[in-house]
């Protein structure tokens, strides 16, 4: 992987409401574009970038969680919060990612899965447990913390999927394909419950979706991808 400089100066304080950029941004394998791209997600506010399979989205994502498969030929910058984020390693960004499968721990309580989550710097007990609680609670979960996730139903897991992102205090959120296999009614719910807290919390959020309701429903600006020519 190739990608440009490291950090930004340490003297240049944060700007919180710069959001999320991603800046003249070059994806390409085996010597074929895949994806050329410059946009700004401002605080509150939902980009939606949309295409087949193959237009590079995935790598986009993995590109602004420093993530990007080696196989790839990446050239440009990601700022958070007006600084350069780039040469940072993903622990470091304070990037959240939502996936379309929830990825909870079996082995874990909901508590536990939530717990995971929380910066390390709370070690107070009772702290975590209050902070738990109120994930739980803005979930409209409230007394599951002791539950085996393999109780919940889907669309209950898909909140405690997103609550312990916002645990973790991320300062921008990805989405990738979150809500694909949630039928129709849990995916309206849980899609509204994603924007409000995202609008709630002043997260600037970039998701990826092939589904067009998705992306309208996110009521923020909307790019489209095409597939590269050779692979059509």
């Amino acid at each position: 992987m190739t990608t440009r400089p490291a950090t930004a100066p340490r003297d240049i304080a944060p700007d919180p409401g710069a959001g999320l950029a991603v800046e003249n941004l070059r994806i390409a394998l085996h010597g074929r574009e895949l994806l050329r791209l410059t946009t700004r997600v401002t605080p509150g506010t939902v980009v939606t970038v949309m295409g087949p399979s193959g237009s590079g989205k995935s790598t986009l994502l993995a590109f602004v969680m420093g993530l990007t498969d080696p196989a790839f030929s990446v050239q440009g910058r990601v700022l958070l919060d007006g600084r350069n984020i780039t040469g940072l390693p993903p622990q470091a960004r304070r990037v959240g990612i939502l996936f379309q499968d929830d990825l909870l721990f079996p082995h874990l309580s909901v508590g536990g899965n939530l717990a995971f989550a929380l910066p390390r710097a709370i070690a107070d007990r009772r702290e975590r447990r209050t902070r738990i609680e109120e994930a739980l609670s803005l979930a409209d979960l409230a007394g599951f913390a002791d539950r085996d996730p393999a109780t919940l139903s889907g669309g209950q897991r898909a909140r405690v999927a997103l609550v312990r992102v916002l645990l973790s205090e991320p300062l921008a959120l990805l989405l990738d394909e979150p809500f694909s296999k949630l039928d129709a009614g849990l995916r309206r719910q849980f899609r509204e419950f994603v924007f409000a807290r995202a609008r709630d919390q002043g997260l600037p959020v970039l998701m990826v979706t092939h589904d067009r309701e998705d992306a309208e429903a996110a009521g923020g600006p909307i790019i489209t991808l095409g597939a590269p020519a050779d692979w059509e």
